[in-house]
């Protein structure tokens, strides 16, 4: 984790803040870790001192991103992540001036969420091998991710204790820590069932883990390991462009919503804070009915 890789005293304070005092998850944090390293980097090069940095190097930095072909999104992400640094530096009295005082963040468009028809979707869940244990596990984890609509970070840290047969639900622990009960439906539930009790203890052998999810070798399965399956389903279905697992998320929001389920209800499975990160996917459904129309309406 950053925390425990960084050499400078500031940037370790800042994390701890970040991780202590705001309560953001270790993702995040190493988000704001992978931006501010990128930086420090920029920093080093020109033989800046950041705790005297001026306006022109922040535009400098920027300058330096827009020649690598780094999207505004990016970029805005990149440049918020350094501001934060820079706002606990002047509240720790480390600097004096706000070298962001001025900058105008680039205006990043908002993209909608291009999820899978409910036609791919079951090509998709229909692609791993069943009657293999890394199959079988495959099969099990796409059927709860497109049941729940969780995170693939919240999917692979899923731990046993977490997990209720009986009641069909899943505790997840989200960003900031944030625990929410999620419904997985017949399906999901059942393929987990067998999972959890057949083709888990074979993947296990003799090794222990708490983690639901289990790699080759027993251990935990890695977000890059489910990456790679998802592409490698997706591209068998002959699913272009290839789709990120988090599509399945993205999917699981639009659908719901396709069928007549209530915003609030979504922002709660999703674990949104704010509904109106919720809301981009009403969008979504509004251009499929927009698309719709048009090819079908004589005037459309």
């Amino acid at each position: 984790m950053v925390i425990e890789s960084s050499n400078n005293q500031h940037i370790t304070a800042f994390f701890n803040f970040l991780k202590l005092e705001k309560g953001l998850s270790n993702n995040t944090i190493d988000s704001y870790g992978s931006d501010i390293s990128q930086f420090m980097c920029f920093i080093n090069k020109n033989k800046l001192d950041y705790l005297k940095l001026v306006e022109v190097d922040i535009q400098n930095f920027v300058k330096q991103l827009s020649k690598k072909n780094i999207s505004a999104k990016s970029i805005a992400r990149k440049l918020s992540s350094i501001k934060q640094f820079v706002l606990f530096l002047l509240k720790e009295k480390k600097i004096k001036n706000n070298p962001f005082s001025a900058i105008i963040h680039p205006k990043a468009t908002n993209s909608l969420p291009n999820p899978l028809s409910e036609q791919q979707i079951e090509m998709l869940l229909s692609s791993p091998d069943e009657l293999t244990a890394m199959g079988f596990r495959d099969k099990s984890m796409l059927e709860l991710m497109y049941a729940t609509g969780i995170r693939v970070s919240e999917l692979i840290n899923l731990t046993l204790m977490q997990v209720n047969l009986n009641q069909g639900v899943i505790k997840v622990i989200g960003k900031g820590d944030k625990q929410r009960i999620i419904p997985m439906g017949e399906y999901a539930n059942d393929y987990l069932q067998e999972y959890i009790v057949t083709y888990r203890t074979k993947i296990l052998k003799n090794k222990k883990s708490q983690h639901v999810f289990l790699s080759n070798r027993g251990t935990q399965m890695t977000r890059q390991a489910f990456w790679y399956r998802v592409k490698k389903y997706s591209s068998m279905c002959e699913i272009y462009p290839l789709p990120s697992p988090h599509m399945l998320r993205h999917s699981f929001a639009t659908h719901l919503l396709n069928h007549g389920a209530d915003l609030r209800v979504v922002q709660m499975l999703l674990g949104h804070t704010n509904i109106s990160t919720t809301q981009i996917y009403t969008l979504v459904s509004k251009e499929k009915l927009k698309k719709i129309h048009q090819k079908h309406h004589p005037r459309g």
